[in-house]
């Protein structure tokens, strides 16, 4: 549902008795902490419990020595109204994609609403009308960064102006409407930059009717921010050129659920090996044609940690805190003065794994026992994850 308590703030929130508490920094993953200390949905504290300030909480919760991390950004979405999606015409899956432990989504373009404005007044329309939206309205308390427009031929600098003065942060993938030659993207992504516009373009063969193949010389002369699901959406570039994009770009390298997981595998190891790992971040691509994933986020985690042999703490960072950077969000990370968006985690019931980092390392997904969003809680025990071998409690408080 929507927050019913739009604009509530959470007071002072412990969180204490922290298991194993992830940072989402790629270069201190995991934190010597075990207490967090949340004030109006922003984290005041991170530390031992001794040596924070824990009186006078409003809402207490033990984490039962669980696992902490910062809620998952899911860098790839297609949102349309609300939470339901023409696509695969189901409702709800944006708060049920929160179940999944995702507290921010970044729109890679409203594509898929019917009937989709293709002209220049039209789509600035859309664009703008789809970030008030969403920034009025947050299914189950999920932040989703909407407003993307799609670029189509004849667009001009004003445009970009117009679209950034009104609030929009982002392009929608760059290829999937008119423009799709290097050097006409390239004007339009510098002129997005210019006005602090965050651009994505398209990878790989088409994936909707009306989109095409955007390959890596396209890709490389247009040079947007956000190299949109490297992996293909769905289908991919040969890996050859793949890998020339990581080696050529400096930009940031996309991988999605929706997409061709060998490639997807590949990527992540080869930014590794480049020593880039900084520029990897994770996303679902859905609603798609393959549906939407409550649990893409997670099983993206478990399979390039499984199969790219990444320690899976290395992963959770690719899916958080470089995300928020890449996206200059203020969440993402664990550390004061970042929004108090947490998930719950441990390892799933049964697993072969001794611990939640093993489990995940061996292909499992964890489950997830709470979700956090500005320091007010969103859900309790998952409902699509495996069941938790252990879950938060809320000892006094709460929402």
């Amino acid at each position: 549902m929507a927050d019913p308590v739009a604009g509530a703030k959470s007071g002072k929130v412990v969180i204490q008795n922290i298991g194993l508490l992830l940072s989402g920094d790629l270069d201190h993953p995991i934190l010597d902490a075990d207490t967090l200390v949340v004030h109006d949905g922003l984290i005041t504290a991170v530390g031992r419990y001794k040596d924070c300030d824990t009186e006078g909480a409003q809402t207490v919760i033990d984490a039962r020595q669980t696992c902490v991390a910062p809620g998952l950004i899911d860098s790839h979405v297609h949102p349309v109204f609300g939470d339901w999606t023409p696509r695969q015409n189901q409702i709800g899956w944006i708060d049920s994609t929160m179940n999944g432990g995702v507290t921010t989504m970044v729109s890679a373009g409203e594509v898929h609403l019917p009937g989709r404005p293709k002209d220049i007044v039209g789509l600035k329309a859309l664009a703008i009308t789809a970030q008030r939206a969403f920034d009025n309205f947050r299914p189950g308390g999920v932040k989703v960064i909407a407003g993307a427009p799609v670029i189509e031929k004849g667009m001009t600098e004003q445009d970009f102006k117009d679209l950034a003065d009104a609030g929009v942060t982002l392009l929608g993938e760059v290829g999937l409407g008119s423009v799709k030659a290097g050097e006409e993207a390239k004007q339009m992504v510098a002129w997005a930059r210019q006005h602090g516009i965050q651009s994505t373009i398209h990878t790989g063969g088409p994936s909707i009717p009306g989109s095409g193949l955007i390959d890596k010389d396209v890709v490389l002369e247009a040079d947007a921010d956000v190299i949109g699901h490297i992996n293909g959406g769905h289908t991919s570039l040969p890996w050859k050129h793949v890998c020339e994009l990581c080696e050529k770009s400096s930009r940031a390298i996309e991988l999605v659920h929706n997409g061709n997981e060998k490639i997807a595998i590949e990527a992540a190891r080869a930014a590794m090996e480049l020593k880039c790992p900084h520029r990897v971040i994770l996303g679902t691509d859905g609603p798609a044609g393959s549906g939407v994933q409550p649990l893409g986020m997670l099983r993206m985690i478990a399979l390039i940690s499984s199969f790219a042999n990444i320690p899976a703490e290395l992963v959770f960072c690719f899916a958080t805190g470089n995300t928020a950077r890449i996206r200059q969000l203020n969440c993402g990370l664990i550390e004061v003065g970042r929004a108090a968006d947490f998930v719950f985690m441990d390892r799933a019931q049964h697993t072969a794994g001794k611990t939640l980092l093993e489990s995940v390392e061996l292909g499992d997904i964890p489950g997830i026992g709470m979700v956090m969003i500005d320091g007010l809680v969103r859900c309790g025990r998952s409902r699509n994850t495996p069941p938790a071998t252990e879950i938060p409690v809320v000892i006094s408080g709460g929402h």
